[in-house]
């Protein structure tokens, strides 16, 4: 196979630059390690599969006062949002031999807001744009080559087989920890740039979120927002997650490490988790009619060894991302590269929208040289 530009990774960050190339006219082929687009965008139902009106297990917030990228990104496919829900009391636990305590909520400023259906649903209106013909799925680059005229890529499909892609240059849209860990370049990239890369925090990666799904929203009738905040746990941090369509659900982030959960196990867990729901929320919290767990750390295509410890967020960095030899014919775009909002689904967009404008006015600058 050969394309103009090859990109690595169908998240946020791919499928968007592989928009903005489309409408450029620029030839492309997209390649994602999963058997499905979205990357950390996982929006589920109460079985686990992928959904159009789905319970998210990655992000499933933005800030379009803050985050104008992404706001303007749903503004422009006219993607349908809501406030997250936070009418209500808040609970606090401190600890486990207190009562929880009970406080009056607070508005939220700035407002984060949801996107109905989940946060998958950027990534439908974002594949809706794109050529079937141009997207390959369970394809998993494990090695670049440099040439005189672009770059090979080694791609592995799921059956185990191998094949070539000669690309004029690749758009990494993954993050860089997981770049450097998983794909192999000739000649070897510079010790300072894989440095770099290995020491950049991958956001979420570290964590696991819980989800109860009940038939209704319970504790609103009761006055509470379904904001939780713990310092016993297994939950440090809880919100309703009641979808827009009134599924009613609340979520939580694991204070308990990588290592820890591997150890205990998701059953266990889940059975702690719904607990700590009931000490919080009340006895209608313990029956759940579904649960969900996800753990990111545990996620090959998100988390490498290194991100099972830690969990700072990536701070925004001006610094090229590659150098040397590679400058001219790769380029980093995953999330946690962006210089306003890396890790957000903001940076992603932001990131995007600086990779392909970098693509086209290098283009341009080609083609007035001739």
């Amino acid at each position: 196979m050969q394309t103009s530009v090859a990109i690595i990774g169908g998240g946020l960050a791919g499928l968007h630059a592989a928009r903005l190339l489309h409408a450029a006219n620029i030839d492309f082929l997209l390649f994602e390690a999963r058997d499905r687009l979205g990357g950390r965008i996982f929006s589920v139902d109460e079985t686990g599969s992928v959904s159009a009106d789905g319970f998210d297990l990655g992000p499933s917030w933005f800030w379009p006062q803050m985050q104008p990228a992404i706001g303007a990104l749903v503004a422009e496919l006219e993607l349908p949002a809501f406030a997250q829900s936070s009418d209500g009391d808040v609970v606090f636990e401190r600890m486990s031999r207190e009562p929880v305590q009970r406080y009056q909520g607070y508005r939220q400023e700035p407002q984060s807001m949801r996107l109905t259906g989940g946060t998958n649903a950027l990534v439908r209106a974002l594949t809706a744009e794109l050529p079937e013909n141009c997207i390959f799925l369970s394809r998993k680059v494990t090695a670049a080559a440099l040439g005189a005229d672009g770059v090979t890529l080694t791609v592995s499909n799921s059956t185990g087989g191998q094949e070539s892609v000669q690309a004029g240059h690749v758009i990494f849209a993954l993050p860089p920890r997981l770049l450097e860990a998983t794909v192999s370049f000739s000649p070897p990239v510079s010790t300072a740039m894989a440095s770099r890369w290995r020491q950049t925090a991958t956001w979420m990666a570290p964590h696991a979120k819980f989800f109860a799904l009940y038939d209704r929203p319970f504790w609103r009738q009761e006055g509470l927002s379904g904001t939780a905040q713990s310092m016993v746990g297994p939950l440090v941090e809880i919100h309703d997650a009641t979808t827009a369509t009134g599924s009613a659900a609340l979520f939580g982030f694991l204070g308990v490490g990588a290592d820890e959960r591997q150890s205990i196990g998701e059953d266990l867990l889940t059975h702690a988790c719904v607990q700590q729901l009931g000490r919080l929320f009340g006895e209608k919290a313990l029956q759940p009619r579904a649960t969900l767990f996800k753990d990111w750390a545990a996620d090959p295509a998100t988390a490498t060894k290194a991100d099972r410890t830690g969990g700072a967020h990536p701070s925004p960095d001006r610094r090229p991302w590659v150098d040397g030899a590679w400058q001219p014919f790769i380029s980093l775009a995953g999330s946690e590269t962006s210089q306003t909002d890396p890790g957000y689904l903001s940076g992603a967009v932001d990131a995007a929208d600086r990779t392909v404008s970098a693509i086209i006015g290098s283009r341009r600058a080609a083609a007035n040289r001739r």
